[in-house]
């Protein structure tokens, strides 16, 4: 979902105002207006939830800070144990 589905959201409301607004042709117990509306619907319910998914999975948890042990040697042959910590 995420940003994939807020894009697919906004089109789909989009296509739906147009649908709503814009199409005057209307088939046998067809309405575009009604699937306009429809269309507009599920493409706000879509974005809302596709935006908290979104906004969640950008949340930072806190947990990112690493400690990392390593062992490095250097072009004359030396070695020296290095402790790196990254927030």
């Amino acid at each position: 979902m995420g940003l994939t589905g807020m894009v697919f959201s906004i089109f789909a409301m989009a296509a739906g105002a147009a649908m709503y607004w814009a199409v005057t042709a209307q088939g046998h117990g067809f309405r575009f207006s009604t699937v306009g509306v429809i269309l507009m619907i599920v493409g706000a319910v879509g974005l809302v939830t596709s935006t908290i998914v979104f906004a969640i999975s950008r949340r930072s948890t806190g947990g990112r800070h690493h400690t990392y042990d390593r062992q490095v040697t250097d072009a004359q042959g030396r070695s020296a144990a290095v402790h790196e910590e990254v927030h």
